[in-house]
Parts: structure tokens; sequence; C-alpha cells
């Protein structure tokens, strides 16, 4: 996993690309103009572009609250499983103590 990137950094990243893009030929030049400035991989800068164009609608992919949604949604389910099994275990457990077989 790579380092924790200070967000006012990606900030001034963003408005770098969003006040220069029409100064360089193409996305790549201008990512590694921002990047040396900032002192950042293009490809870091890349992402970041790329996400900010597909939060603005401009470039199809999910937004960011949308990935954040289905993170939270992956996880309730996650745990909901969980409690569903112990719940089975749990039943089962009870069902075969009130088994009159057993006594």
């Amino acid at each position: 996993m790579g380092k924790i990137i200070d967000p006012a950094v990606k900030e001034r990243a963003l408005r770098l690309i969003a006040d220069h893009r029409q100064d360089y030929p193409n996305d790549t030049a201008m990512c590694q103009a921002i990047g040396n400035k900032l002192g950042l991989g293009k490809e870091t800068i890349r992402r970041w572009l790329v996400q900010a164009d597909v939060n603005a609608g401009s470039r199809p992919g999910v937004s960011t609250d949308a990935q954040a949604e289905i993170k939270a949604l992956k996880a309730e389910v996650r745990k909901l499983r969980e409690d569903n099994e112990i719940l089975k275990a749990a039943t089962v457990f009870f069902a075969g103590e009130l088994d009159p077989r057993n006594r």
C-alpha cells in the first residue's frame, strides 16, 4: 500500500490540473509536470485526474461517493451473513437440546 498523502496536496494538484490542463499537449505530460512540482509520481496524479473526471461525469466509471456506499453496503452484508451463521448455529444447538430423544 502506498504512502498517505496530505489531502491538501491532492487538492492543490487537482487545482493545478483544472487551471493548466490546456497548457499541455496531453494528460501524461501534464501529470508528469505537476508530479515533478509536487514531488509525486505521475501515476498518482493521473489516477487523481481520472477519478476527478469520473466524479465530474466527463468519464465513465464509479464515482467516489458510489464507491464509499458500495464499500459500506458490502461491510453490512458481511456482518449480516456472520450474524445469520451465528443464529443458524444457535438454532441447531437449541433444537438439539429440546429434542426429547436426547433425554
